[in-house]
């Protein structure tokens, strides 16, 4: 609760207004009026000179106990009838102690709720008329024979004031802190949610992208082939029924990790060492792809195995999509420090309109960009088209993504 705040002050708005809130609070309310009717009875017999406790002076201390039931829903009312009720039972001359106690809770919930004015214009009552009735009017009020206050006394009591309205700024001030971290992890919640939402649209994306432009081809190929070569259409149709099977299965592992989001992925995530399989893939569209790798290769670190693999995957549907080559070349290099991967075909591009989205080259940024690297895509001088990415494999401080 300390870092957090009290239920109830979380559901309340700056204003005091409560939003729906639910159950009054009894239990303290109770405390509260028992203590203050016995506290009121030993203070009386402490007091001599002032009035004994009669059946008018329990009903005055119940009633402001009672307006503490509301304290919540209706701040204002309350810190104003408390003090009220309380400079009521002192102008009658009955015995200081328990009861400014009502007074202290009213104007806390008052502050906390963010009534600081009304607080003040309570308190601030209850002094003056305080200071009237004990300097002034204490002649004509209960107890017979009473003497005016000393300024002394005056003192004890604007101490007490002073330090309801202390505590209760406070208590204000640490509400507020509890409003805004409230608020910040609520905003850093959306942010992952947003994040992980984003993640898995690029995941779906790359998987269809080239899982679809790949049975694109090959039912092209299969038409154009049915009736003069069979069994070259009938590879064709191998290709598409395998190629569509792994789009399935990489979907489906996609969408189960959104159904629960806690549990380990059932497969895993594929990497570069799935790298022969993209080959293959390619290859069966009609795509040639050379593989050259520079550097000691070692197992990256899965967010950026993932990445590269995706990005490698991305730039070779490109290929197939949109150039008008049939050869491609893939490097991946292996530095100290950083994963460099080079996607090359010799164009020229196609033009022509293949049916993408148009995400590709921003999905493979927000994947490079995620772990802190960078991306850079462009035609060559010759008339090609180059893919480069650089991704950190030492501070990637959100690869685990």
């Amino acid at each position: 609760m300390w870092r957090q705040g009290p239920p109830w002050w979380n559901r309340r708005g700056e204003t005091g207004e409560t939003g729906g809130l639910g159950r009054l609070p009894w239990l303290t309310t109770l405390a509260i009026t028992v203590f203050v009717q016995i506290g009121s009875k030993y203070a009386a017999e402490g007091q001599l000179d002032r009035q004994s406790l009669d059946v008018y002076a329990r009903l005055l201390l119940l009633a402001g106990t009672a307006s503490l039931l509301l304290r919540h829903r209706h701040p204002v009312p309350v810190a104003y009838f408390t003090a009220g009720t309380a400079l009521v039972y002192l102008g009658a001359g009955y015995a200081y102690g328990p009861v400014l106690i009502t007074v202290a809770v009213g104007c806390f919930a008052a502050v906390v709720s963010g009534h600081r004015r009304a607080a003040w214009g309570a308190v601030g009552m209850l002094w003056a008329g305080h200071l009237l009735v004990a300097h002034w009017l204490y002649r004509w009020l209960p107890p017979d024979g009473d003497n005016a206050r000393t300024w002394g006394e005056e003192t004890v009591v604007a101490v007490w004031v002073v330090a309801i309205i202390a505590v209760s700024e406070l208590a204000r001030v640490r509400r507020e802190q509890w409003m805004k971290e409230r608020a910040e992890r609520a905003r850093a919640a959306e942010r992952r949610a947003d994040e992980e939402r984003l993640r898995m649209a690029r995941e779906l994306h790359d998987v269809l992208a080239h899982s679809i432009s790949v049975i694109n081809v090959q039912a092209g190929v299969g038409l154009a082939l049915l009736d003069s070569d069979p069994e070259q259409a009938r590879t064709a149709l191998t290709t598409i029924k395998t190629a569509s099977k792994e789009a399935l299965g990489e979907v489906r592992q996609v969408l189960d990790t959104l159904r629960t989001p806690g549990d380990a992925p059932r497969a895993p995530a594929p990497g570069l060492d799935r790298l022969p399989e993209l080959v293959e893939q390619a290859a069966a569209t009609g795509l040639t792809v050379d593989v050259d790798t520079e550097g000691t290769a070692r197992k990256p670190a899965p967010g950026v195995d993932l990445a590269a693999f995706r990005i490698i995957q991305e730039a070779l549907t490109n290929v197939v999509r949109h150039s008008g080559s049939r050869h491609a070349r893939v490097l991946v290099r292996y530095e100290a420090a950083a994963l460099t991967l080079r996607v090359d075909d010799d164009g020229p591009a196609t033009g022509a309109d293949a049916g993408g989205s148009g995400n590709g080259l921003a999905g493979m940024r927000e994947r490079a960009a995620a772990l802190n690297g960078t991306i850079e895509a462009g035609a060559r001088p010759d008339g090609g088209f180059r893919v480069t990415a650089v991704l950190p494999t030492r501070t990637a401080p959100q690869e685990d993504q």
